[in-house]
């Protein structure tokens, strides 16, 4: 048997950037986009790779680690993301691939990932799940997001009807000026209340520096967090808090193959 807890990691967002912002990454275009928007990865015009790490209240077995890498063509975007979570009583791992396409002020995409949940005594089950986004500038500087995770509803086991989690999520996104970034978003578990989310980000130090703060209500965490530009590497970090949950720390690093 697996626990909800444990099944609602697998539409978790990745990156430190998207962490600093509470999660509220929708309508974000960057290499971590391939997880947490499909379609923001027509965001990305060089090849990137990135690693990324995650520790939830200081326990090791809520540990995150994952893999990203995007390919923009002139045919579309290509992009792939790995994960693991968990240890060697609970273990979550996951494999997905990608495609988003830009249609002028809209950029569409689709994903499949193949999730893989091991519980010690009680074996390992297997499933696909498949998603779809898109993104629009609405105006300048105005951006929506939407996102539906697990369409499929993909199933675990027949014991409780135990499924992958299926979200839905929206979001709006505004720059007043270019070194300023606005985010909010709503999520919504189909199996539970919607949470609202919303980040802040301002660049300093001429785009190699920036800042980042965020909310997300269904825990009441306050995240932050920091990224650093240096040629052709990107490093984020953050760092939220939910008490009595406890500190998580998100930790990113990012590679441009080519310059910009």
């Amino acid at each position: 048997m697996l626990s909800g807890a444990a099944l609602a990691q697998a539409d978790t967002p990745l990156g430190a950037r998207a962490a600093g912002l509470g999660n509220a990454s929708v309508t974000l275009s960057d290499l971590w986009a391939v997880h947490n928007n499909i379609a923001g990865i027509t965001g990305v015009k060089e090849l990137q790779a990135g690693t990324y790490a995650e520790n939830r209240s200081g326990v090791k077995a809520f540990t995150t680690v994952a893999l990203a890498g995007v390919y923009p063509t002139r045919y579309g975007s290509y992009g792939v993301s790995l994960s693991t979570f968990g240890d060697q009583l609970f273990r979550q791992q996951h494999a997905g691939l990608g495609i988003a396409h830009k249609l002028g002020q809209f950029s569409i995409g689709a994903k499949v990932d193949v999730w893989q949940i091991a519980v010690k005594g009680y074996g390992s089950q297997k499933a696909l799940a498949f998603s779809v986004g898109g993104q629009a500038e609405i105006v300048p500087q105005l951006h929506f997001g939407a996102y539906a995770y697990n369409l499929n509803q993909a199933k675990l086991a027949t014991f409780e009807d135990e499924r992958l989690p299926t979200v839905m999520k929206a979001g709006l996104s505004y720059s007043p000026y270019r070194k300023l970034l606005l985010a909010v978003e709503t999520e919504k578990n189909i199996d539970y209340d919607a949470t609202f989310k919303g980040g802040i980000e301002y660049q300093i130090l001429e785009d190699k520096f920036t800042l980042r703060s965020g909310f997300i209500s269904k825990t009441n965490t306050l995240t932050f967090g920091a990224g650093f530009k240096a040629r052709l590497l990107l490093i984020d970090y953050a760092f939220g808090n939910a008490t009595p949950l406890g500190n998580s720390h998100h930790l990113s690093v990012a590679y441009h193959f080519s310059k910009p």
